[in-house]
């Protein structure tokens, strides 16, 4: 049976509109990092490498190399952890400057995919499809603990009221947040939908 995340990891995939407390267990991710405004061409380059490996993963039993524990998957969503470079931090900004910020952006990969593995379809995607940002993936496991999280519909420059209603859905209940760092999921194409209609899980850690 084919694992399709939308269905069966609901609780990480599909929150509701309404902040809420979840607990993220460790997790293997295509990740690559970067600066910058993602409104820039550039940006799109580092998606193109993230999805031609998600593909080299999923597309691997057709190619002849799948490990023995393969099993058939919908390919996850990319993901984007964000934060500002060093200096921008301490300036107070009604406007983020989207040229401060620092990104981290990734796609899950399912269980079976090893370190020895995920390095093979590197080296077979570089040869097929050679990029020179290839060479800056890593495969690791990030295991992000409590968070807070709700579903984002809309814009993405208007996320601030949603990441004010989680910051008061932490406070009501007891909890922290760490840092002004976050992670955003993408579940829309933003090539294909309108702002309005855009939807993005945003997560912060607590504690």
């Amino acid at each position: 049976m084919k694992h399709d995340w939308k269905k069966s990891e609901k609780q990480f995939y599909a929150p509701k509109s309404e902040p809420e407390k979840v607990s993220i267990s460790a997790m293997n991710f295509f990740s690559i990092r970067g600066e910058g405004d993602p409104n820039n061409p550039e940006f799109g380059e580092y998606i193109s490498v993230l999805y031609s490996l998600s593909y080299g993963v999923k597309m691997s039993p057709k190619q002849g190399f799948a490990p023995v524990n393969y099993f058939e998957y919908s390919i996850y969503p990319l993901e984007g952890v964000w934060d500002l470079k060093e200096e921008a931090r301490t300036k107070s900004m009604e406007k983020i400057d989207k040229d401060a910020l620092v990104f981290n952006l990734m796609i899950r990969q399912p269980e079976f995919v090893t370190p020895e593995f995920a390095a093979e379809v590197i080296q077979r995607v570089s040869k097929k499809k050679p990029h020179p940002l290839l060479a800056e993936v890593k495969f690791e496991t990030l295991t992000e603990g409590d968070c807070v999280q709700m579903l984002h519909t809309g814009s993405y420059d208007d996320e601030p009221a949603s990441f004010a209603r989680m910051e008061a859905f932490a406070v009501a209940n007891g909890l922290k947040r760490q840092s002004k760092i976050h992670r955003e999921i993408y579940l829309s194409d933003a090539r294909k939908t309108a702002p309005e209609k855009l939807r993005t899980i945003l997560r912060f850690l607590v504690e």
